[in-house]
Parts: C-alpha cells; structure tokens; sequence
C-alpha cells in the first residue's frame, strides 16, 4: 500500500498539497479534509499521501545505496581476511564509534540539506550493519564444503562470491535492510523535524509533524497526529517485512 501510494499519490490526492486557504486554517477533520488542514489552510491529507513519495525515494536509494556498497566491502573482507579485513572492520566500526544520527546531522549540516545528501548521510550511517552481516556470514563459510568444490571445479574468487557466497547471506542480509528502510524513513523524518531535512513548503513526514507540534497544547492535535500515525505505521510495516522476507530467502524454510 505505501508503495502504491507512492507512486500514484501525488495524483490521487484530493487538493493541491501546497495551495493555501486562509479562511480554513486549522478545521479539524471532516468530510471534506479527513485530516483536517493546518496553519495555511492546506489539506493535511493530501501533504501526507504526496509525502510518501519522498519518504520512501529517501530510503530507496539509501538502503540501496549501503546495501550494494556494504554487502561488496563485507563480502571481500570476509573471504580474502588480511588487510582487506582489518581495514573494512576499522570503517565500519569508526562508523559505528558515532550515535548515527548525530553523524546524520553532521553530514547534513557539513553538506547542506538538499535531498541528495540526506540520502548520502542516511547511507553511510547504515553501511556498518551490511558490512558486519556480509563479512560474518562469508567468513563462516569461505571454507565450507561447497566453497571448497567450487575452487576444485575451476571457479575463481569472483565466480565464488557472486554465484555462491552472496546467495547465501542474502536472507540475514535482506532481513537487515526491510529493518533499515524503517530506519531511513525515520532518519530522514528526524533530520526534517529539526530543520536539517527537506526544506518546507515541500511535504515530508518530519516537517509535517514538526509544524503540527506547536499546535498541540491549543488543541489542534490532527495537524501532527495523521502524519505522525502514518510514518509510525511505515516503519511498522517495514519491520513485518522483515520476517516475510526471511521466509522468502530462507532456503531452510522451502525444504
């Protein structure tokens, strides 16, 4: 479902996301706004759906991102060991030294808070739990049985880690990223909630919880309160995914 509104969301919703009314700001939901509209008047509904697509781009391409580049750097450390190890395991664990968000923040803050580098923050900051799950799964089984007659067959390192070592980390390693889609949408949504994210007017999930949080003591509590519910139940769907995922890849669980 969020997938789906991600791609036909923005032509769906009921109302322009960015058109204001002044003559109704703040009404609580209703037929006609079913989140009701904020400060300027604009449908909270429509902001939220249209959001999901930008939500969702953000952690696409930062998981995607770290997984690819986790998934190869852990893949040699694990197989090769040496140098190649010692110097992937101290990255991931420099990485790891920081409370990632905070590195978040600094990369942001360092770069400037354009969608790309929201992307680029929220990807180095997930790079360790590839590189960890790629590097302790190849290096239980660089010596296995399999591995072993593969080498006598005649397959060299590259054929061995892409036809029979990656498929065999791909459940732990597709378990991890379900987690970290959740996780990226968070980071992102973090990173716009204290104004180091996505630049209003545009509609994302953190600046729309954070313009709504100044309401809630006068009693407007649906403007923070629907997109706070939607990204919770973003991530939490994430999260299921996780296990359906493991069953998926799992080969255990297809014999």
């Amino acid at each position: 479902a969020f997938v789906l509104l991600a791609l036909v969301g923005p032509w769906i919703v009921p109302y322009d996301p960015l058109a204001s009314d002044s003559g109704a700001a703040l009404q609580p939901p209703s037929a006609a706004h079913w989140f009701g509209t904020d400060a300027l008047g604009r449908d909270i509904f429509s902001r939220t759906i249209v959001a999901t697509r930008l939500d969702m781009g953000i952690a696409v391409a930062a998981v995607s991102l770290s997984f690819l580049i986790g998934i190869a750097l852990g893949l040699v450390a694990g197989y090769h060991g040496g140098w190649w190890d010692a110097g992937v395991t101290r990255l991931a664990d420099t990485i790891m030294a920081f409370p990632l968000f905070v590195l978040a923040m600094g990369i942001v803050a360092a770069l400037g808070n354009t969608v790309g580098n929201i992307v680029l923050a929220t990807a180095i900051i997930n790079l360790p739990f590839y590189i960890r799950v790629a590097r302790a799964e190849t290096n239980v089984r660089r010596s296995a049985g399999f591995i072993e007659a593969a080498r006598l067959s005649g397959d060299g390192d590259w054929r061995i880690l892409t036809r029979h070592l990656f498929p065999n980390i791909l459940p732990p390693a597709m378990v991890q990223v379900s987690l970290n889609m959740g996780w990226a949408i968070l980071n992102a949504a973090g990173l716009s909630f204290i104004g180091l994210g996505v630049r209003p007017p545009t509609p994302e999930w953190g600046i729309l919880v954070a313009e709504g949080a100044q309401f809630i003591v006068s009693g407007e509590w649906w403007v923070a309160f629907f997109p706070g519910a939607v990204l919770m139940l973003a991530v939490f769907s994430f999260n299921l995914l996780g296990d359906a995922l493991r069953d998926i890849f799992d080969p255990r669980k297809r014999t």
